[in-house]
């Protein structure tokens, strides 16, 4: 039921509608050829329909149209030219429009369309139309598919936003969850750090996504009640990933401190997970506010565990009493989330207007990313520097070469081996390999079912209907599951040539063949030509996400130094640190996916990312701790400290940059005295401390050891990723 309502498959549904009425009036009124163009042109120009706010679709839609229409004037002249010249034309625009890509992802759909048109050129001549009439049908095709577009928009203006959202509360509890294990003395805590680091992507593009919809509707568009509130909400889950990315205690020093109370770990793990619990029923309550969840059950475990630490406090125990900070310190975070939850759960109960304080426009779009669309760009990246550049270039090449297979060995559809190629082929060793593979499965068990099919029944009507409906399948899923997109793409390929071939099981043989050649072409150029290793860029990652880190670190003592209101730059630096940790990330996983003669360093590299994590999670303890809390006057000590530690994240960088030869000439000795001598640990000297210790100096002994605990963390993690950095040779 989730998946009839998605987006994907009202999208699959638009298409489907924006291809078959215009063939089926063309049937009907003897109009075939303007039809197949009007079909064609809506096909091309529905890849850039993707999220994002409804401006941005409509624009991605209008160059696709333009691009679509230029591409498919020129490519009905391809077969006019001899076979070398066709060879060049083909070449340089397959590289040409692949080289779009550098524009960012919306720009890479526009020029998938382009290359659609490319490729389906060869497989249709145009017949009682001029070319330039059919190019202006192409064009009138993309404009309808526009049309139905934006009449969807305007009939379900929400469903996208909803739909994010509802992703987004999933991402959110699933998160919560993670950490809810992670708090466990006996768990895999490399596996579940690295199941936050995928997830933390994840929910990173979402909230990118998102963030556009949300703001950019709200600029083109003005301000809407509905659009307030969701921003409102939004900026609350953005807040909860960070309170839970915080990390404001050492695992393994709790581990140690609580061995003897192991309630509380079971405790917390209780309302971290009653927390994830009320995400999930969030999501499934969509718009119904009567099936939002009450606090019956969240409530109740929190003045338990409070209940609980004031007992542990109340003991005397002078042992016993940095346990306690600790607890109450990681309680106050889990408070902070149970607030935010339940302000979501009030936002989404539509209160009154008048009772929210709405985000200002000139503020909230500076929270949104824009790309650069700057023309230099193109002559900036033309170079085997840029990946774009080698791929599209590869897949030039890699066009050429299966062309000339097709016509060499006179298989029946030689453009079916260029379609696979620019279906399959990526910037990424990795991605391309999994596609390949994904593609071939499902094109060998759509070659199975058509089989199956075929030897039952001879129907052109069930062809027909199963043509169709495998087209709208296959839409639907190939974003989410792309091998069994490839299994009904296949079908539909084979189905709706049935309709005018009399012989489909040899449609169906050269259908399969056309792809393993394809998949290993694209597989072969992608290792061989120009290959664009993981390990020779990450470096230029890791030092984007270091550097990211370095100015929320700056940002974080500025403000607990001058206190006051929260600057937006505060913001901002968080959003950078979290974006370029997501693509450090990114960028990791893809270098597991690359061969392993291929994976130089990835243990050390995989230590540098971990680390970095690590830090960025201790950042976003003390960026909650002193949003949320009242807080002394910043210490000396206190700036000494960060200085310290940004120090040696700019010598990281410089190692990164390979501008510092001699980096660890800093003087580490006198670093490290500094923070044992002027910063120790915390530490109660007094025995009779726990039970007599005054409520106000008792927040200040809490900030002093969340502080201080976070700052020696940093430090550490700090030096050792410089200690890290220095011994690894990045290509």
């Amino acid at each position: 039921m989730e998946f009839l309502k998605s987006t994907n498959f009202s999208k699959a549904i638009l298409v489907g509608i924006s291809l078959t009425l215009p063939i089926i009036i063309g049937l009907k009124f003897d109009f075939s050829e303007i039809a197949l163009a009007l079909a064609f042109g809506a096909f091309w120009s529905s890849p850039s329909d993707i999220s994002g706010s409804f401006r941005h679709k409509t624009i991605g839609i209008l160059f696709s149209i333009v691009l679509i229409m230029v591409v498919s004037f020129v490519g009905e002249y391809l077969t006019t030219f001899t076979m070398w010249l066709l060879l060049l034309v083909l070449g340089v625009l397959a590289f040409a429009i692949s080289y779009i890509s550098i524009f960012g992802f919306r720009a890479s759909l526009i020029s998938f369309s382009g290359l659609l048109a490319l490729v389906l050129s060869f497989a249709h001549e145009v017949d009682r139309l001029e070319i330039y009439e059919y190019a202006l049908y192409i064009g009138l095709g993309g404009l309808w598919y526009l049309l139905l577009a934006t009449l969807w928009h305007y009939i379900n203006p929400k469903g996208q936003t909803e739909e994010l959202f509802k992703e987004i509360y999933q991402q959110t509890a699933e998160f919560l969850e993670i950490r809810g294990k992670l708090v466990g003395p006996n768990c895999d805590r490399d596996q579940l750090q690295s199941q936050l680091l995928e997830l933390q992507n994840d929910m990173n593009d979402t909230h990118e996504t998102l963030r556009e919809i949300l703001i950019s509707s709200r600029k083109s568009s003005g301000r809407s009640g509905y659009q307030s509130k969701r921003l409102l909400v939004f900026v609350e889950l953005v807040d909860i990933m960070e309170a839970a990315l915080a990390n404001p205690v050492n695992y393994n020093k709790m581990d140690a401190l609580l061995q003897h109370h192991p309630e509380f770990i079971k405790d917390f793990q209780e309302l971290l997970f009653e927390m994830s619990k009320q995400m999930r029923l969030i999501s499934e309550a969509g718009q119904n506010t009567k099936k939002i969840p009450k606090n019956n059950a969240l409530l109740p475990l929190f003045r338990n565990i409070e209940k609980d630490i004031a007992l542990l406090k109340s003991s005397g125990k002078p042992e016993e009493y940095e346990g306690y900070l600790m607890l109450q310190n990681l309680l106050e975070y889990q408070e902070n989330q149970i607030e935010k939850i339940q302000k979501i759960k009030w936002l989404l109960r539509n209160p009154n207007p008048r009772e929210l304080t709405f985000i200002k426009n000139d503020v909230a779009k500076r929270f949104v990313t824009t790309q650069d669309y700057d023309p230099k760009l193109l002559v900036r990246n033309f170079s085997f520097k840029s990946a774009i550049f080698k791929h599209s270039l590869r897949l030039a090449v890699t066009m050429i070469v299966g062309y000339l297979i097709g016509v060499f060995f006179d298989f029946q559809n030689p453009y079916w081996i260029m379609l696979t190629l620019i279906v399959i082929m990526r910037p990424s060793y990795g991605l391309t390999k999994t596609r390949t593979k994904e593609r071939t499965i499902g094109t060998l068990i759509g070659g199975v079912i058509a089989v199956a099919v075929v030897l039952i029944t001879q129907n052109t009507y069930v062809y027909a209907i199963l043509g169709i409906g495998s087209l709208v399948l296959a839409l639907a899923m190939i974003q989410k599951n792309y091998k069994t997109g490839a299994t009904f793409i296949t079908l539909s390929v084979v189905f709706i040539y049935a309709l005018i071939s009399p012989d489909v099981l040899t449609v169906i043989q050269f259908r399969v063949v056309d792809t393993l050649i394809g998949a290993g072409l694209a597989t072969a150029a992608t290792f061989l030509l120009w290959p664009a290793w993981e390990f020779m860029d990450i470096k230029g990652s890791i030092e984007k996400s270091v550097t990211a880190n370095r100015e929320f670190l700056s940002e974080i003592t500025a403000y607990y130094e001058e206190k006051g209101k929260l600057p937006t730059s505060f913001k901002l630096s968080r959003k950078k640190a979290f974006l370029e940790m997501s693509n450090l990330s990114a960028s990791f996983q893809r270098m597991t996916q690359d061969p392993k003669s291929k994976q130089k360093n990835l243990e050390k590299i995989y230590e540098l990312v971990v680390l970095n994590h690590t830090f960025l999670s201790s950042l976003a303890s003390l960026s909650t701790y002193i949003q949320n809390n009242p807080t002394t006057e910043a210490s000396s000590r206190f700036t000494t400290a960060a200085k310290h530690n940004d120090e040696y994240l700019g010598h990281i960088i410089s190692v990164l940059q390979r501008k510092e030869h001699n980096p660890t000439a800093i003087d580490v000795t006198k670093k490290t005295q500094f923070f044992k001598q002027e910063l120790p640990k915390f530490t109660t000297e007094n025995p009779d401390l726990p039970a007599s210790v005054h409520p106000k100096l008792e927040r200040q002994f809490q900030e002093a050891h969340l502080v201080r605990e976070q700052l020696h963390w940093l430090f550490s993690i700090s030096k050792k990723m410089l200690q890290i950095t220095e011994k690894v040779h990045f290509g």
